[in-house]
């Protein structure tokens, strides 16, 4: 199902600490991919969805592919602000588009698109996103056209 654009992008803000930086003083890049994981979660999370508790369940989310593209550089105490947006839904798998943008400026740091999958936690093999999640994802995201073969 492709989400429409109807609906905003969940938001999560973050801060740069001294951890996250490189020798010169700016963000490691992929600490970019950790910020747009702890979004995702954070999207989970508004939908009334714990990570922990979908895994004690068996279900785990785990990316299947990532794409990240770099604008600018984000520096030691930048508040950032990192979307998350699912802008394809299909019966086993999520496509999140992210960005991360720095809170004074609103200026374009990183962006990315990360396919996430629904594995059964025992071995790992594609599941379905339970009902509930998946109509949650659903009901945020808009209605849409189901991709084949998902």
């Amino acid at each position: 199902m492709r989400a429409q654009n109807a609906v905003q992008p969940s938001t999560f803000r973050c801060r740069v600490y001294f951890e996250d930086t490189d020798a010169g003083g700016i963000v490691y890049y992929v600490n970019y991919l950790k910020f747009m994981e702890r979004a995702r979660t954070e999207r989970l999370r508004d939908l009334g969805f714990l990570q922990s508790t979908l895994a004690a369940e068996g279900l785990l989310f785990v990316v299947h592919s990532a794409e990240a593209r770099y604008h600018a550089p984000a520096k030691l105490d930048d508040e950032l602000l990192v979307s998350a947006e699912v802008i394809e839904l299909n019966r086993a798998s999520l496509r999140f588009r992210q960005q991360v943008r720095r809170a004074t400026d609103d200026a374009l740091l990183c962006e990315g698109q990360f396919m996430v999958a629904c594995v059964r936690a025992d071995n790992l093999k594609p599941r379905a996103i339970p009902p509930t999640l998946h109509a949650a994802f659903a009901e945020q995201g808009g209605a849409g056209k189901s991709k084949a073969g998902e």
